[in-house]
């Protein structure tokens, strides 16, 4: 995608196959302690933010019947902490380069704790849904920040190993969020969800107070209000039209979803249209000269797929296992546990293999296994037994597992170092816009192919519902055939960019 007609000097030819800035240096900052300090700092506190974008997945159901809300209501709760990170995630970018990043980490785990606390002390849904986005705010920060500090400071020979931390982070964190609700609802109200996380919070918050290191050095970069407002009509209405569809199906939504729809399309044109006129002047929100690499742009978009397919099922599968297997809270999130801990085990060994073999190797098998874990979920009925839940849940977790970690390494190692901000910040809203729509979208198929087999709207029975998500469930598995295609056209990126100094 090119910004201008003439050539930037800030980039090599664009129609090259990475946008990989030479080495100038042949003495690159070594990777130090105070550099994996930093890391270290970031990847704990990184891993309990994330941790509550799922966190709500298993105790949906227990919360309609506490809070007297619909389904396509409740999943707000989820899909509204994800939007907001799609909206705040694009002016990272902007504050990585403009501000330290001990004072960057202090306002992302402040939001985040300041959130935590008005959730558990919420008194009905409306304030836990504004506890959930001041969450969102710190959440959005902390990625980026994880990903850009990462890229600037791990020499290339380790980064495979250090992104498939950063993918445990990534996708171990969503998968266990089912599992330890699970055990908490079985024991206590859904508030003590946050009571629980807020001193861990609290201390994370001081430690990277204490001691989180500055990586880089901060410089001016202004940020536009106009493309902030554009992102947040662009994202926010589409994802918003998506659930309004569920939300009209049973009856919770007069506002028709195709006016939000033709709203966020417009919107985003104009954003994209803007960045290309702000980047001359090196003052976009996201700079798209990121996408003049081959690499950077079919990674972003199997971002956008398998984020699509973990957010989504992440939603249905509790709901399912709660609402027409019979299982309890905790047997739902206990269900789940399997796939998390297979996501963790294997982010490590596919870092190194990345390291190893490259990207490839790794990355087209695990879209693969991804898509017959998800065309499985696809054969779910009333009389589905347990041990094939879990298992096509294991398999399509494996599948992520060889799918992210290589994507991280491609697609950001694929960018020279002055637009590595803009990359994570890139790849972080796609993430989250993809998985704030894949949550959207499978309750709304759920929902309308439930409604249309159930008696009437509000009695939904255990058949309807599980007519609703085998067919959103098809749709999952499309999305990830969809993304072995795009698996196909991704290359290694070629050695590049030197390490940037650490600063004090």
């Amino acid at each position: 995608m090119a910004a201008a007609s003439r050539p930037d000097p800030a980039l090599p030819d664009s129609t090259a196959e990475s946008v990989s800035a030479p080495s100038t240096s042949t003495d690159p900052t070594p990777f130090g302690p105070r550099e994996q300090l930093a890391v270290w700092v970031l990847l704990g506190s990184a891993f309990v933010v994330i941790l509550n974008e799922t966190i709500m997945g298993v105790a949906l159901p227990r919360l309609m019947d506490a809070l007297h809300i619909s389904a396509s209501a409740g999943q707000w709760l989820t899909t509204a902490f994800l939007l907001t990170m799609s909206v705040v995630i694009p002016i990272t970018g902007m504050l990585i380069q403009r501000i330290r990043t001990r004072t960057l980490f202090i306002a992302a785990m402040g939001f985040f704790t300041v959130g935590t606390a008005i959730a558990a002390a919420a008194p009905g849904f409306e304030m836990l849904l504004v506890g959930r986005v001041v969450q969102a705010c710190g959440t959005a920060i902390m990625m980026p920040l994880l990903m850009t500090t990462v890229i600037t400071v791990v020499p290339e020979a380790s980064r495979g190993r250090l992104m498939g931390r950063i993918s445990i982070v990534i996708s171990v964190a969503p998968a266990l969020g089912p599992t330890i609700s699970g055990v908490i609802l079985e024991h206590f109200e859904w508030r003590w969800l946050f009571i629980l996380v807020l001193p861990i919070s609290l201390a994370a918050l001081i430690i990277g107070a204490l001691r989180m290191p500055n990586v880089g050095e901060p410089r001016k970069a202004p940020i536009d209000a106009l493309s902030v407002l554009l992102s947040l009509l662009g994202f926010g209405g589409l994802v918003y039209g998506l659930s309004a569809v569920g939300e009209l199906a049973s009856g919770g939504s007069s506002v028709p979803p195709w006016i939000p729809v033709v709203i966020g399309v417009v919107s985003l044109v104009w954003f994209v249209l803007r960045q290309l006129s702000l980047q001359r002047r090196e003052r976009a929100l996201l700079d798209l000269r990121t996408f003049r690499s081959r690499p950077f742009a079919f990674s972003v978009l199997l971002f956008a797929c398998a984020s699509l397919a973990l957010f989504g099922s992440l939603i249905l599968l509790p709901i399912f296992v709660q609402r027409v297997l019979g299982l309890s809270v905790f047997e739902a999130g206990l269900s789940l546990l399997p796939g998390g801990l297979v996501m963790g085990l294997l982010g490590p060994i596919v870092g190194r293999l990345v390291d190893r073999r490259g990207a490839r190797p790794v990355l087209i098998p695990g879209t693969i296994i991804t898509a017959i874990g998800l065309w499985g979920m696809g054969l779910f009925g009333v009389g589905t037994p347990l041990w094939f839940v879990i298992l096509t849940h294991v398999v399509m977790s494996v599948g992520l597992a060889a799918t992210f970690t290589p994507l991280f390494t491609v697609s950001l190692g694929s960018l020279p170092h002055e637009l590595a901000s803009y990359g994570s910040a890139m790849i972080g809203t796609v993430q989250q816009v993809a998985g704030a729509a894949g949550t959207a979208l499978f309750v709304t198929i759920m929902t309308l192919v439930s409604v249309a087999h159930a008696e009437s709207p509000t009695a939904v029975g255990a058949a309807a519902l599980a007519s609703g998500t085998h067919v959103a469930f098809l749709i999952g598995g499309a999305v990830a055939t969809l993304g072995i295609v795009v698996a196909l056209f991704v290359r290694d990126p070629a050695p590049q960019a030197q390490q940037v100094p650490v600063g004090h």
